[in-house]
């Protein structure tokens, strides 16, 4: 007999797992399917971690009205969630009476939008704040933050996981029927869901899932931000986001501490339709570097430790113009199918709010009944470094594996391995342990401890050499010995 599913959700991402978190207060039965091999390898997890405040948004719109709502509510999430979370502000920095002009309309609109906590600041305050800056004057967004993007997405997955959702890793859906009775059937490379509800959360495969439905005409184009991403001496010189004065569709370059004390620059913004290439040119690299030291001019080559990309989503009329999030139920084309399109920034600030706001419309076609063993706290792995030394102490004698310190950059112990490699979703690749320890993040990009961790995979999940996959499908470590024992 085949299985039905109340509800599944198609993508597992930030706004996807927010979802199942958040249906999982209800008496359902829900599944999530992800092409991918875990919940943050695309949009999710390529982004600058910003909490935005709210006010670079129109009034009115969905993007406005939920990142507020948001941004309010992401200190609770972080406390329930156990992940990391800094309201450390930010500032849009200007020095023409023209950028002056437009840092006063964004106020307006922040204010309009329910934004609290924006001032205009002089020279000197902005100094104070951010002593490396060059700029005559700024925005002071007090309630802007940062945030893990990593251990927020899968926080959130752990906990709809803990509270009964399934997650099913590798299930790309390749086409959707509804049969006589109103039932979806969601084919993937694994078999075949059956499902009364279908939640569209594909991010950037949005578009491609929506006509599956059979709501047709959406068009999706990808607009990639590549970042550098500087060691971790430079953080003391961020306190917080520094931005330039924005456009009207574009943020603009701007430099970003980070939660575990890195600094990222970037992103630009190229207009792209292929939505699985990552790479990062040099010209790009030094572009970003350029264009960020008329901000913040602390950026050497030596510091550079990493670059990466982010692809996002955005939904455009005919004209090429940048639509709001479209969240719908066309129950004259796909009842029982909720359709989220467009879901770019903020949807990292959002995605809670984007989740309530879904499961409101779900609730206008059917009754909820409140799951009674729903547990909101969910609890990350501890990381060792920030222990006082007497946590430090006390764990190593619960538990030596504390003792070996395998990632020197980051000071990840074993335990931490440990604990990442048997992780609540089954996680099993090389980036699924980095980013639940912050493993091979460091100043030697996993020079010293990648191989160790490979190790410890094959021997904890009882892996051949060559099924170690770093990130993606098809992505071995290894594919055999350089020598073999005769």
């Amino acid at each position: 007999m085949k299985q039905l599913y109340d509800v599944l959700i198609i993508g597992g991402g930030v706004v996807g797992s927010a979802i199942a978190r958040e249906m999982s207060r209800y008496t359902l039965k829900i599944g999530v399917l992800e092409k991918n091999l875990d919940v943050c390898y695309e949009t999710s997890g390529r982004n600058s971690g910003v909490v935005h405040g709210g006010f670079a948004y129109d009034t009115g719109s969905l993007k406005a009205r939920l990142c507020v709502e948001g941004n309010k509510n992401m200190g609770q999430l972080a406390e329930e969630l156990d992940f990391k979370f800094i309201r450390c502000g930010k500032v849009l920095v200007g020095s023409t009476e023209e950028d002056m002009e437009t840092l006063r309309r964004t106020i307006r609109q922040g204010e309009a939008n329910g934004a609290s906590g924006l001032e205009l600041i002089d020279s000197k305050r902005l100094h104070e704040l951010v002593p490396a800056v060059v700029g005559e004057f700024a925005m002071f967004s007090h309630n802007s933050g940062i945030v893990d993007p990593f251990n927020y997405t899968i926080a959130l997955a752990e906990n709809a996981h803990a509270n009964g959702a399934d997650y099913f890793f590798d299930h790309e859906v390749t086409a959707i029927e509804r049969d006589a009775d109103g039932i979806y059937a969601l084919t993937t490379p694994h078999g075949i869901f059956h499902t009364r509800w279908v939640v569209n959360s594909a991010g950037l495969g949005c578009g491609r899932i929506s006509d599956m439905l059979g709501i047709k005409g959406y068009k999706i184009i990808g607009s990639k931000g590549d970042y550098i991403i500087l060691d971790k001496r430079t953080g003391p010189l961020l306190p917080m986001p520094v931005y330039p004065v924005p456009s009207n569709t574009y943020m603009g370059i701007h430099v970003t501490n980070t939660t575990d004390g890195n600094v990222i620059i970037g992103p630009n913004a190229d207009m792209v339709f292929d939505f699985t290439y990552y790479g990062v040119p040099q010209e790009n690299m030094d572009y970003l570097a350029e264009s960020a030291s008329n901000l913040w001019p602390c950026i050497r080559r030596q510091d550079y430790i990493r670059n990466y990309s982010g692809i996002l989503p955005k939904w455009v009329d005919d004209n090429g113009a940048i639509q709001d999030f479209k969240i719908e139920i066309r129950d004259d084309i796909a009842p029982r199918a909720i359709n989220l399109v467009g879901i770019e920034s903020p949807g990292l600030t959002a995605a809670v709010p984007i989740a309530r706001y879904a499961i409101g419309l779900m609730a206008e076609r059917e009754k909820l009944e409140p799951n009674p063993d729903f547990n909101p706290v969910r609890r990350g792995i501890p990381r060792f470094e920030e222990l006082t030394k007497e946590e430090q102490n006390q764990l190593i004698l619960e538990d030596p594996d504390y003792g070996e310190v395998i990632c020197r950059c980051e000071k990840v112990t074993r335990a931490e391995i440990l604990a990442a490699i048997h992780n609540p979703l089954g996680v099993d690749t090389m980036a699924g342990i980095k980013y639940r320890t912050r493993s091979m993040m460091g100043r030697c990009q996993g020079g010293y401890c990648q191989m160790r961790i490979a190790q410890m995979i094959e021997e904890e999940l009882g892996r051949k050499e060559t099924e170690v996959q770093y990130a993606r499908k098809g992505s071995r470590m290894f594919f055999g010995k350089v020598r073999q024992e005769v």
